[in-house]
């Protein structure tokens, strides 16, 4: 069994399903959305973040890398001095991450025997009692992780009575969905954009797999909430919405539950720590009359649990 990486294992969440719930962010997605607030996700190997805020220009990181991977450059004496990393170098070490004095740096993606995780989980056992909450398994996408780690995961968490519910954006094999449905409460399951050359554009990839997927899931009996990520200059217009409803009405899924997520730049910030460009210039949050016509559009059309938000 191997052992995936995590990312971020957030305390408190409210928007990842029912109550309150503890979230767990495996490394590595199908997908790269371009507007993905979470792009230290994307990739399944362990990345090195750097926060230039926090950099004051030292030089400790470029002493102790091995590899020289880091290098000085700009103009002297520090503060001006800013280090630039050669990721083709890199091979993550953590050395420069344990030399910064000021914690510039950080690694994305950490390994986690099960019995750790679980335990470290049920620290909050007392909160997920008291609001009807739990655990949920999001992303990247959990369900592209070595399954047998998953699948026990899910198995574990359930035989303790916890509620499980899986983020997933669903261009996965349809045998990972069957591998943890017997253990999973809800799957939060995303569709980004139902045409297919859109999606491909967006995401990198065709949504064919995401779609028959939602219908064997449906068929199956797995409780579903859809998730609708709503970008204004992508998808949000109402012949997006109105293929959805089709789809939906033509396949009979009945989600127990449709969320219209507006979008937001929080995240994009995140680009440059992975010294990566994030391009929103073409992407913007819809106005709040729009979303509330979608919302109009689906109770309509007889889907009636929508709400605007996680």
């Amino acid at each position: 069994m191997g052992k995936p990486l995590i990312f971020n294992i957030q305390k408190y969440s409210i928007h990842d399903g029912e109550g309150i719930r503890t979230t767990v962010f495996f490394k590595g997605c199908p997908l790269s959305c371009s507007w993905c607030h979470n792009p230290e996700s994307q990739r399944f190997d362990k990345e090195l973040l750097f926060h230039s805020d926090r950099c004051t220009g030292c030089g400790a990181c470029s002493t102790v890398c091995a590899r020289k991977a880091i290098s000085m450059e700009g103009l002297s004496p520090p503060p001006e001095t800013i280090p630039r990393l050669d990721r083709t170098l890199c091979r993550v070490c953590g050395a420069c991450t344990t030399a910064c004095p000021h914690s510039a740096r950080e690694i994305a993606g950490k390994e986690y025997e099960l019995p750790a995780l679980i335990r470290e989980l049920e620290k909050d056992r007392m909160f997920y009692e008291r609001s009807g909450g739990g655990i949920t398994l999001s992303g990247g996408e959990p369900l592209a992780q070595d399954m047998d780690y998953i699948e026990e995961l899910a198995r574990r968490l359930h035989a303790k009575g916890y509620s499980v519910d899986i983020d997933t954006c669903g261009c996965v094999p349809y045998e990972h969905i069957r591998r943890v449905l017997p253990y999973a409460d809800t799957f939060l399951y995303d569709i980004k954009l139902f045409d297919s050359q859109a999606h491909r554009k967006y995401t990198g990839v065709d949504n064919g797999l995401i779609l028959e997927n939602l219908k064997a899931l449906s068929a199956d009996g797995g409780k579903i909430r859809l998730r609708l990520p709503l970008i204004d200059g992508v998808n949000a217009t109402e012949k997006h919405l109105t293929d959805i409803i089709l789809f939906l009405q033509d396949n009979t899924i009945r989600p127990n539950r449709i969320h219209l997520l507006k979008y937001h730049s929080t995240g994009s910030g995140k680009y440059a720590r992975l010294d990566r460009l994030y391009d929103g210039t073409s992407m913007a949050e819809p106005d709040a009359g729009w979303l509330c016509r979608a919302q109009d559009l689906f109770r309509h059309s007889g889907f009636q649990n929508i709400q605007i938000g996680g």
